[in-house]
């Protein structure tokens, strides 16, 4: 539990170092709601997670790759469909051509970035769900807590990106809260198999 809480307080962290004033054209009301939903979308997605193990459990009942690879397709046309629907709905759908006018390298590589955007959410998806079905839902939120602490890092090594202190302590406490699960869980292992070993009792009238 002490890992989870710690893992919690690096995302949370994370979220907290990002922080800047509101623009100018959105007003302190809208931008309070957009926070509560930031958190209430996190607190969702761990929902989902035990909600996908419980589908494999409860109706799902099989153990291939194929079932895994067959729920991710399912629940990204239901989503990619949603988001289409609000694209529309909501007018945005306007301002893409001068989106892509705007970006700076270009249409080809916008277009680049939003398809390999995609191919690498599908992937980390993937990856998500089978670690629910390999192990739980559980290590598969800690996996995806600590690969959000540790996103700050990649950035810095990777792009030309300086860190502060407060993702500096993000990564230090999600490192430190996914060893902590790691340690509990080989602490809870080695117990349970220390009660489910058989106790040899001696009999009392002999030697044997």
């Amino acid at each position: 539990m002490n890992s989870i809480v710690v893992l919690l307080l690096s995302a949370c962290l994370v979220g907290v170092s990002d922080y800047s004033p509101s623009p100018p054209d959105v007003n302190q009301t809208k931008y309070t709601l957009g926070f509560i939903s930031t958190i209430a979308a996190s607190a969702l997605y761990a929902l989902l997670l035990s909600v996908t193990q419980l589908s494999f459990q409860k109706f799902i009942k099989k153990e291939t790759f194929a079932v895994v690879l067959e729920l991710q397709i399912h629940t990204s046309i239901v989503a990619s469909c949603v988001s289409l629907v609000g694209l529309f709905a909501s007018g945005e759908w306007r301002l893409l051509r001068s989106e892509i006018a705007s970006f700076h390298e270009g249409s080809l590589s916008y277009a680049m970035t939003l398809i390999w955007t995609a191919v690498a959410w599908q992937i980390c998806s993937v990856g998500v769900v089978g670690l629910i079905f390999i192990v739980s839902s559980l290590f598969s939120n800690v996996i995806s807590t600590l690969s959000l602490s540790l996103s700050p890092l990649a950035a810095a090594i990777v792009y030309d990106y300086t860190m502060n202190g407060a993702k500096t302590i993000a990564v230090l406490l999600g490192i430190w809260g996914f060893f902590t699960y790691v340690y509990q869980h080989c602490l809870d292992e080695f117990e349970f198999k220390v009660k489910k070993k058989p106790v040899i009792r001696k009999c009392s009238q002999c030697a044997c």
